[in-house]
């Protein structure tokens, strides 16, 4: 590890406490071998004037909610140090209680809640206090020896303190220990199974002794020969995506609310997963306690002949482990797991977004590494049960129980839309991916991966008539999220108006091709995976031209009206695994790349109208928009309609022609 210390820049800060402290707060959380999403905390002391122009002393500290790596000046609490160090004299008090009391004592009612060590970070006689989760130092103190090995890299130049619960525990009884002692020995201080802290009056010492007391640990590893992490590769099958898809279907059942499985088969997991012992080794617990509150006490290992099985075994195992703990007056969490191992394919993380997947999958990438380090080491061996639990269900954590707000219906959800880059399919995808859902985009537009970037919102090129696209569109979708719950057959052309007897065939066969034999091929590929989804859904984008065809597009309408057809048949077949299938029919939606000027111009010469009188020919005399098509197509995905398969809904400010 390098310090990344800039003497340029810290001098523009002029000596300014919090804005240094702000500096080396983002060059620790820019470590991910240091922290991880929201991990570590930091402090400084200085002294403001309050309210009434009288100078306090305070303690800066990183507030709930903030991430090191973006913190800055607001995300740090000013809470009065007087009041900290009355509360570290105290010889009891509840979290829930030091919470209150740390709140009544910031000078800023309006910042964020003051982190669980501050009471620890101001009795540490120093300005600057930094606390990082170093991988290298968990992973010496995680092995039978590892109070051992801490002395044999450290000597006395660090304060060692035995594994104690995170919050007023752990800083009563560092207070305790040390009592009359002369910290300026010190470099640093290790917590075993936890983490370090490094202190200073210097912000630019607190930050480098922190940088080398985790590189002596990183170079004791390597003298030790431990850092070697397995590579491997592996060859995903359709089969094996389904095993995926069950699983995750499993999950999101003990979750009691629809779940994403982010799969990982980067050389590093695949090759974690190969390890032969892996089942053992991944499952003695997390580096830190601080991750059980993510990824549970362990990961679910899966079964590929049995997938809902394990799981399921998993949460019977989850249940036994929170009644052989609680005390009677907990609620139990559910039980599903957060992340799985799946010999020989890769790791999974299982979370309600994205967002919160990919954070897993960074907690699970160094989960590993750590692992397979202390391995090397004699034997990775985190923290008991016991411990384990109190963190996971500490008070601060039940107290957050039912606090938070409804999230999205389609929250969790996978979806898949084809046509995704323009109009209608753009708007579902975005709509979707608003409403909480994951969303895979397919089109033919080169720019589709730029157009359709965010997490969670993945836009893939290919074309609806290349079965090979499309199937690979299908797996790609369960490869990122774990499954497919709703398909949007959005793709199609609206081909030139010509009579029945001046219809050139290319166009005739290209209508077909795209606008209706595209959507079985499609429906094959996504079929096998909708069974295995969560409240599974189709919605096929079809037009008012089925129920009112017009003169000159007989290759729209014909296509279009067998799309149709095709819907009320997969309706019929796919109601007894519970996918249900419903058809929207729009019309007057000129937002899309179909009405060009030069398409408007014609079909409104076709009428003997204007462009703006054949723009409001439908009886509310209003144009239909993207996004609204985009809303109907969710509500029919949605639970309104769960009890609706087979239907077709109009969307097309009304027309005469089809009442």
């Amino acid at each position: 590890m390098k310090s990344r210390w800039d003497e340029q820049y810290a001098q523009s800060l002029n000596n300014d406490p919090l804005a240094l402290r702000v500096y080396t707060s983002r060059l620790l959380g820019q470590e991910p071998d240091l922290v991880l999403h929201g991990g570590g905390n930091t402090s400084v002391k200085a002294t403001v004037d309050n309210f009434f122009g009288e100078p306090e002393a305070v303690l800066y500290v990183k507030g709930s909610g903030w991430d090191l790596a973006t913190i800055e000046a607001p995300g740090f609490a000013p809470v009065r140090l007087s009041v900290l160090n009355k509360l570290a004299a105290l010889e009891h008090l509840t979290d829930s209680e030091m919470v209150t009391q740390q709140r009544a004592a910031m000078l800023n009612p309006q910042a964020p809640n003051p982190s669980v060590e501050a009471i620890l970070h101001a009795i540490i006689p120093f300005k600057f206090v930094d606390h990082t989760h170093a991988d290298a130092v968990v992973t010496l103190t995680n092995t039978p020896q590892g109070a051992a090995l801490v002395q044999e890299v450290y000597g006395d130049r660090v304060l060692v303190i035995p594994y104690v619960m995170p919050g007023f525990i752990l800083a009563r009884k560092i207070w305790e220990m040390t009592q009359g002692i002369d910290w300026s020995q010190y470099e640093g201080m290790i917590l075993l199974n936890h983490g370090i802290f490094s202190f200073s009056d210097e912000a630019k010492t607190a930050y480098e002794t922190m940088v080398k007391l985790v590189t002596e640990a990183e170079d004791a590893l390597r003298a030790y020969n431990a850092i070697h992490f397995a590579l491997g590769e592996t060859t995903t099958t359709e089969a094996d995506l389904l095993v995926l898809a069950q699983v995750r279907r499993q999950v999101s059942a003990l979750k009691g609310a629809p779940m994403l499985a982010q799969l990982d088969q980067r050389p590093e997991a695949v090759g974690f997963a190969q390890l032969p012992d892996v089942a053992a080794i991944a499952t003695r617990g997390p580096i830190t306690p601080d991750h059980v509150i993510r990824t549970k006490l362990i990961p679910v290992v899966i079964d590929k002949q049995d997938p809902k099985g394990c799981v399921e075994a998993y949460g019977q195992a989850y249940g036994d482990y929170f009644q052989r703990n609680t005390d009677g007056t907990l609620t139990m969490l559910d039980p599903a797991p957060r992340w799985g191992v799946w010999p020989g394919q890769g790791t999974i993380a299982f979370d309600r977004s994205a967002k919160a997947a990919q954070i897993i999958t960074d907690i699970i990438e160094h989960t590993r590494q750590a692992i397979q380090m202390g391995e090397k080491l004699g034997g990775w061996t985190a923290l008991g049960e016991r411990d384990l639990f109190e963190m996971e269900y500490w008070e601060l954590e039940q107290a957050k129980l039912g606090k938070g707000g409804s999230a999205s219906e389609f929250q969790g959800k996978v979806v898949l839309v084809t046509g995704a880059a323009s109009g209608i399919g753009k708007a579902c995808a975005e709509y979707f991916h608003s409403q909480g859902a994951a969303v895979v985009g397919l089109d033919l537009n080169p720019d589709t991966p730029k157009i359709l970037q965010k997490q969670g919102l993945v836009g893939l090129v290919g074309s609806v008539t290349d079965s090979t696209a499309v199937q690979e569109a299908v797996a790609t979708t369960v490869r990122l999220f774990g499954g497919l719950d709703i398909l949007v057959s959005n793709a199609g052309i609206f081909p030139p108006g010509q009579t029945l007897e001046t219809l050139d065939p290319d166009i005739w066969e290209k209508s077909l091709n795209i606008n209706l034999l595209s959507q079985q091929a499609l429906l094959k590929a996504a079929i096998p995976f909708l069974k295995q989804g969560i409240a599974p859904a189709i919605i096929f984008v079809a037009s008012r031209n089925v129920l009112a065809p017009g003169p000159g597009a007989a290759a729209y309408s014909v296509a279009k009206a067998g799309l149709t057809q095709l819907a009320r048949v997969a309706a019929l077949e796919l109601a007894g695994d519970g996918v249900r299938v419903n058809v929207v029919h729009p019309d007057c939606v000129y937002d899309t790349g179909i009405w060009t000027d030069e398409v408007l111009q014609a079909r409104a010469e076709k009428y003997g109208l204007t462009v703006e009188e054949y723009k409001s020919r439908n009886l509310l005399k209003q144009p239909v928009t993207s996004l609204e098509v985009a809303k109907m197509v969710a509500t029919l995905a949605g639970s309104v309609f769960s009890k609706t398969t087979g239907a077709q809904v109009p969307i097309d400010g009304g027309s005469d022609r089809v009442i």
